[in-house]
């Protein structure tokens, strides 16, 4: 097995390994090396970015479809999350086994791109709590909030103002 990932990324892959295993499925060598390349990136990764960090990882050619492929499978279970805003993909592997349906909510820094994942069941229970008010029966939601993050807000912060 190759270590071409961060120690820390390798522990997540192992865990993805395992979970598959529990759940009847494969994560194949090419489905694990494009988890390890979202896990070990610091901001949200491109289909098409993370295309060409796997050809270099793999010396040679991959085609699109297979790496959507390993795309929906991983977004299927729940190992990453897809970050609709920025058609870009993101590592969503914790301590607990979830099957992905737990529900994401994105902070999004306009300015570096960065992406912060939050899970407050509190806003999870009001957008269902305003649904429901309306019949709506929620099946799962991401929400997408864009702003600055803390070092972004920081930096601006100190900017002169302009004009």
């Amino acid at each position: 097995m190759r270590d071409e990932f961060s120690a820390n990324t390798s522990h997540l892959l192992n865990l993805a390994t395992e979970r598959c295993t529990r759940r009847g499925a494969r994560l194949t060598e090419l489905r694990r090396d494009v988890l390890g390349l979202v896990l070990d990136s610091a901001s949200p990764s491109g289909a098409y970015d993370l295309m060409e960090r796997l050809r270099r990882l793999r010396g040679g050619q991959v085609a699109p479809p297979t790496v959507y492929r390993a795309l929906d499978f991983l977004v299927e279970h729940g190992f990453i999350h897809r970050v609709e805003r920025l058609a870009a993909f993101v590592g969503c592997i914790g301590d607990s086994d979830h099957a992905h349906q737990h529900a994401a909510q994105f902070l999004i820094c306009e300015k570096c791109k960065k992406v912060a994942e939050i899970e407050d069941h509190a806003i999870a229970h009001a957008l269902a709590d305003a649904a429901a008010r309306i019949g709506f029966l929620l099946a799962r939601s991401t929400i997408e909030a864009e702003g600055l993050c803390a070092v972004c807000a920081t930096q601006s912060a100190r900017l002169p103002p302009a004009g």
